[in-house]
């Protein structure tokens, strides 16, 4: 028994290399990450695989937190006022990159008081259209509202929501088209409207639309990433169909209050893509659909979500969006 025990204890030094050795003041206090959206979704979901995993490699498992309200503020807002130690991580979306264009006052700065960390990766998103609609193709779609201004309505997640905003792109980048926004309580609430025809259409993140496509239940005409994804190897990217401009995606990032140490912020940087180069858990996010990254770094993290927010702040503000 003795034996054993030691074998354990030293394949879990083996295991954790990244946090062996902890930068001078890391606290000892249980790890939080908190979710700024319902538990069982699609964010929650690799939030808490993610949570698993680094459990396996540092001396606990952080504790998810499921943190709802004002879309993602209320979870975001607990995250920058936490004590800037590394025990309190943010896992959110591309909707931290509106919250400045949406919401006239908020009880945080999104990029002054909250450090990004970690990109985790990225999902495409899959334009779906009904199925009796008279467009077999994305240049048809497009060409029908050209025809029709203002005849047709698009479904989304809600106003503000990363589905939302990836149509009103699409809407733009195809000259403007009129196509009324209908707004619904999550991505799930608007798809029978998609499936019995009182929505012509709806942008969606992948790992939610490839059931639908596969049955054959809606069209799919569009992926909104540079290449076909595997398990929608038939549906063309916007490129491809006519619209090289287009690109959208939903993100995962793991962020820290700003002001938390450097070392702690590199040494949860380097944990976070320890876990994501495994197969293993490449597999699993891949099956979510989510094209994972193992090699960002807290700056190009940074990089990435200011582009992100001069990306979809023009969006917000020349479509009006408010939140809900």
């Amino acid at each position: 028994m003795h034996r054993r025990a030691m074998l354990g204890l030293a394949a879990a030094a083996l295991a954790a290399p990244a946090f062996a050795q902890r930068p001078e003041g890391w606290p000892s206090q249980p790890l939080r990450l908190v979710v700024p959206f319902a538990a069982g979704g699609p964010t929650d979901i690799p939030a808490r695989l993610l949570a698993e995993e680094l459990g396996k490699v540092l001396p606990q498992r952080p504790v998810v937190e499921n943190r709802t309200g004002a879309g993602v503020v209320v979870g975001t807002d607990v995250v920058a006022k936490s004590a800037k130690d590394g025990t309190t991580l943010l896992y959110t979306t591309v909707s931290h990159a509106a919250l400045r264009a949406m919401f006239a006052r908020l009880p945080f700065d999104p990029l002054a008081d909250l450090q990004p960390v970690a990109l985790v990766g990225v999902i495409p998103m899959v334009l779906m259209a009904n199925k009796e609609l008279p467009a077999n193709t994305l240049q048809e779609l497009i060409a029908l509202f050209r025809a029709n201004p203002g005849k047709y309505d698009y479904g989304s997640a809600g106003n503000g929501s990363a589905l939302h905003l990836a149509a009103e792109l699409f809407l733009r980048e195809a000259g403007g088209l009129k196509v009324s926004h209908v707004p619904y309580r999550g991505s799930a609430a608007a798809m029978p409207d998609l499936l019995n025809g009182t929505t012509a259409f709806m942008l969606d993140v992948a790992n939610n639309t490839i059931p639908y496509i596969q049955r054959g239940d809606v069209k799919g005409l569009a992926v909104s990433s540079q290449q076909r994804i595997p398990q929608l190897p038939n549906v063309p990217t916007f490129a491809e169909g006519g619209l090289p401009g287009y690109e959208a995606y939903t993100w995962h990032m793991v962020m820290v209050p700003r002001g938390t140490p450097e070392p702690i912020v590199r040494a949860v940087n380097a944990t976070v893509n320890e876990v994501l180069a495994k197969p293993e858990v490449q597999a699993r996010l891949s099956d979510l659909a989510l094209q994972v990254r193992t090699d960002s770094t807290p700056d190009s993290a940074e990089a990435w979500l200011r582009a992100e927010v001069a990306k979809w702040e023009p969006i917000i503000r020349a479509a009006g969006i408010k939140p809900d």
